[in-house]
């Protein structure tokens, strides 16, 4: 049996309620088939607006196999490319971030205007035509101030996922914001455990003191059902989106995105220690109420978030192995506020790096037990661990229907 007939066929028998099978989580030729069919066909969150502010600024990223660089070109608009020479393949940039007003390979310094026109490389004798070799270009959308890549040729439609994130992202104005910190953590775990951790709090009161100040535990703010039933979470509905900020859980056909603002506890208005802001400027002029909790943004494969009244949070997943995922958290703010004035990094960002340390250490106990040979999958509970059936669910019929042809949607990868 190849495979991917193995891979299809441990689907199909996987027990309702129950997790994966050890392979999911552990063998190199299960990770290939994650990283062709999702990391390397879906569209992935990779960065914010902010970060390439002015033209000429750039950033990088590795996705799997494929180094990325995102740039804002001369006239504004935010682009991507394949970080590969098309003289002889080096990478054009190396650096994580920069700015630069024109792209050249440092290997023999073939140049390449900000749009990816090539524009010179020297000495390739007469008939060479510089048109034909240009940088190879990666499909790239921006909403709310959120930078989206896509791996395909002919990517899935991102108008749908627009009209769902763009309303609830808007009145953040982020944007207008700058990134205060950033954190990047390997977890020693596969991509999975790392999401299926991340869509559960029935573990968070026996592991993460910090966050469980501010942030409640309560399966209708983590999971997928129930918000709508809860008094506490209809009565912030109703008080935010009259406000005129969107609020009421809305989650796409397929399962893979969703947005809803979940009230903090005992009137919190931040991730602090002490439940008060982190920033004495608000996020967004546009946004003047208090107490208006977390818009909580999950897209898979790539990423979660909380934005607040006074700052946001990004988590961006990038696979690295079948056993290592890597963690990128962003802590964003108003571009004027000032740090020592405004904020300190210290209060800003002690709750998630706390939280995301206390993550990366269950992330790998899990991994750790499940490459014993004992382990077989367990059942998940109903009441607490929905987010975690519905991540689930969600791999396992899009797996599917890729492995058997049955997803017209998705061309080949670039």
């Amino acid at each position: 049996m190849d495979i991917r007939n193995e891979l299809l066929r441990d689907l199909r028998n996987r027990k309702p309620g129950y997790g994966l099978e050890q392979a999911f989580y552990s063998d190199p030729d299960y990770f290939r088939l994650d990283m062709e069919n999702i990391f390397y066909r879906d569209w992935l969150f990779i960065g914010h607006d902010c970060e390439v502010a002015k033209p000429g600024n750039f950033f990088t990223v590795q996705v799997g196999d494929y180094p990325v660089v995102i740039v804002r070109d001369r006239q504004g608009q935010i682009r991507a490319f394949h970080n590969s020479c098309r003289h002889r393949g080096s990478r054009v940039c190396s650096a994580e971030r920069g700015t630069s007003a024109k792209l050249v390979c440092p290997y023999h310094q073939w140049t390449y205007e900000l749009d990816g026109r090539l524009l010179f490389a020297r000495q390739m004798g007469d008939d060479f035509d510089a048109s034909q070799h240009s940088l190879k270009p990666v499909p790239c959308e921006s909403v709310g101030g959120y930078i989206f890549i896509c791996l395909a040729q002919n990517p899935v439609d991102f108008s749908a996922a627009r009209a769902l994130i763009e309303p609830y992202l808007a009145p953040h104005h982020l944007t207008e914001t700058k990134v205060a910190f950033q954190s990047t953590i390997v977890e020693k775990g596969n991509w999975k455990l790392v999401w299926e951790n991340n869509r559960e709090c029935y573990h968070c009161v026996a592991n993460h003191p910090e966050l469980c100040k501010t942030f409640p535990e309560a399966p209708s703010v983590s999971g997928v059902q129930g918000a709508a039933d809860d008094p506490e979470i209809a009565a912030h509905w109703q008080r935010c989106e009259a406000a005129g900020l969107p609020s009421a859980f809305r989650m796409s056909d397929d399962g893979q995105y969703r947005a809803t603002r979940v009230p903090l506890l005992r009137d919190a208005e931040s991730y602090t220690m002490s439940g008060r802001r982190a920033v004495g400027r608000q996020l967004s002029n546009s946004v003047n109420e208090k107490q208006i909790g977390s818009l909580l943004l999950f897209h898979y494969p790539t990423t979660w978030n909380h934005v607040l009244g006074d700052h946001a949070i990004s988590f961006r997943v990038l696979p690295l192995s079948p056993d290592e995922t890597q963690v990128t958290t962003k802590w964003l703010v108003h571009k004027d506020a000032v740090e020592g004035v405004d904020y300190t990094i210290e209060e800003l960002t002690h709750v998630w790096l706390e939280t995301n340390d206390q993550d990366r250490r269950i992330v790998e106990e899990n991994a750790f037990g499940i490459r014993s040979p004992a382990y077989e999958p367990g059942p998940y509970s109903p009441e607490h661990e929905g987010g975690v059936l519905q991540f689930l669910e969600w791999y396992c019929r899009f797996m599917e229907e890729r492995l058997s042809g049955g997803d017209t949607r998705l061309s080949k990868v670039a």
